[in-house]
């Protein structure tokens, strides 16, 4: 992309709404406007982002065998009035008419939608395990959105559904779940934590939410300084293993790591005082076992192996993918801007010409772009007749983790300058040379999506 071409409203100065860092970046790098109170517009760049966080979760759970549908936003009260939930809920859930007087909403998750799918087609054990996700806007109606996308009315989930025979089954699904969670967030460059936690309106005594650390976390969180020291890394894990998943369950959930509300101040003084933490944590998803809370009001039963009809076990799983673009810039900025993972970049690289109008260095220019792109990389080419300091400041702004310079100085010696963003090394190399390294760099993080 051409950044002459591109629609790219940036902001010189930081709006007054705006609170924290990743609301204050999202709008001056044009990647979001807001419509109303929580509600947002997603610009060309912050869309692209949205799209690579998407894809990465689409990837990490087909890999673990879960399969993707798509449901309405707008749901009927009555599934809602079966469950329980449509007077329980509260005033979060928009709750509408149609033009027939019928009692609707907009659905702020869908535990009841799903069990109807499940309940009008599935009736033996033979089609169990099952595992559908979804990703859907979703609606809540915050008494006081604030924060940006970090806590806004309308957001981007992705909300999942286990149906299982037995409560060991149902639990398996949970530790498939967590462990595709591990993978997905160390993708986009991120620690999530899995912590202990309240399972609120949707239910259920299994439940562990993942936090990423920041000082602007809406979380007050207490852990073992031992839990930051795990990686899941590259390893290969066999989501059909039992075995397996329960191992990377209690690798990561073995030592002390809660939130506020399942806080025990005297399980935390058993931690030596040295690895004790208090810190704030951003939430970007949650997992929870609720057995058969749903499916007993609903009546979703399954033939069992010995020809009587059973309650099917059942769970939840939320990756908050909108929530992630915040967390994301949260967790690593710098005073001039985003520095985004290679993992979720929008643009792989950023070319800034230095002389724009000098035909040596468009020629560069226009032949680095064609390269990148000819392996399959997106590059963003800042070609404005604009001055060299100005397309710096973007760049820096907007966070691409690398930047390609080329001026007509650099050219005499047949050298472009290749710029890290996280760390502000530079490097004088050929434009072949740059074209290889990024090529190198992004090897490992390409996303195919569904």
């Amino acid at each position: 992309m051409r950044l002459s071409r591109y629609f790219l409203p940036v902001l010189k100065e930081t709006p007054s709404e705006a609170q924290i860092v990743s609301h204050r970046y999202m709008l001056r790098a044009g990647m979001i406007k807001q419509s109303s109170a929580g509600i947002y517009s997603w610009l060309p760049l912050g869309f692209k982002v949205l799209r690579k966080i998407e894809n990465i979760v689409h990837e990490e759970q087909i890999r673990a065998g879960h399969i993707p549908m798509q449901m309405p936003t707008i749901q009927s009260a009555d599934l809602w009035r079966e469950s329980g939930r449509y007077d329980a809920y509260g005033e979060e859930m928009l709750r509408i008419k149609d033009r027939h007087d019928r009692d609707m909403l907009f659905t702020p998750t869908a535990e009841e939608l799903i069990t109807d799918i499940f309940r009008g087609h599935v009736n033996s054990y033979k089609d169990l395990p099952l595992t559908m996700y979804q990703i859907q806007w979703k609606f809540r109606d915050e008494r006081r959105p604030r924060f940006g996308v970090m806590r806004g009315r309308e957001f981007y989930m992705k909300d999942g559904y286990n149906f299982d025979l037995t409560k060991e089954d149902a639990l398996h699904a949970y530790n498939r779940h967590l462990v595709s969670y591990l993978r997905t967030y160390e993708r986009m460059g991120l620690q999530a934590i899995p912590m202990r936690a309240d399972g609120g309106p949707i239910g259920g005594d299994y439940t562990h939410e993942f936090l990423v650390l920041a000082e602007t976390g809406e979380s007050e969180v207490f852990y073992d300084s031992a839990v930051t020291d795990l990686t899941f890394g590259d390893r290969e894990i066999d989501y059909d293993s039992v075995e397996q998943c329960q191992g990377v369950l209690e690798e990561f959930t073995s030592r002390y790591a809660r939130t506020d509300e399942t806080h025990d101040e005297a399980l935390f003084n058993e931690i030596p005082e040295e690895r004790r933490r208090t810190a704030r944590g951003i939430e970007v998803g949650q997992i929870f076992y609720f057995g058969t809370k749903y499916s007993e009001s609903m009546n979703a039963t399954v033939q069992g192996p010995d020809g009587k009809n059973v309650e099917v076990h059942m769970g939840s799983h939320g990756i908050g993918v909108s929530r992630l673009l915040g967390a994301i810039i949260e967790a690593s900025h710098d005073d001039k801007g985003i520095i985004w993972p290679e993992g979720v970049t929008p643009f792989h690289v950023g070319i800034v010409n230095l002389k724009q109008g000098d035909e040596e260095a468009d020629a560069a220019c226009d032949a680095l772009y064609k390269s990148l792109t000819a392996v399959g990389l997106e590059p963003l080419y800042d070609d404005r007749k604009e001055r060299a300091g100005g397309k710096f400041a973007t760049m820096d702004l907007i966070g691409l983790p690398w930047r390609i310079t080329v001026g007509p100085r650099g050219l005499k010696n047949g050298v472009v300058e290749l710029t890290s963003r996280r760390t502000g090394e530079s490097e004088e190399i050929t434009p072949e040379a740059a074209v290889a390294k990024i090529v190198e760099i992004y090897a490992d993080h390409r996303v195919t999506g569904i």
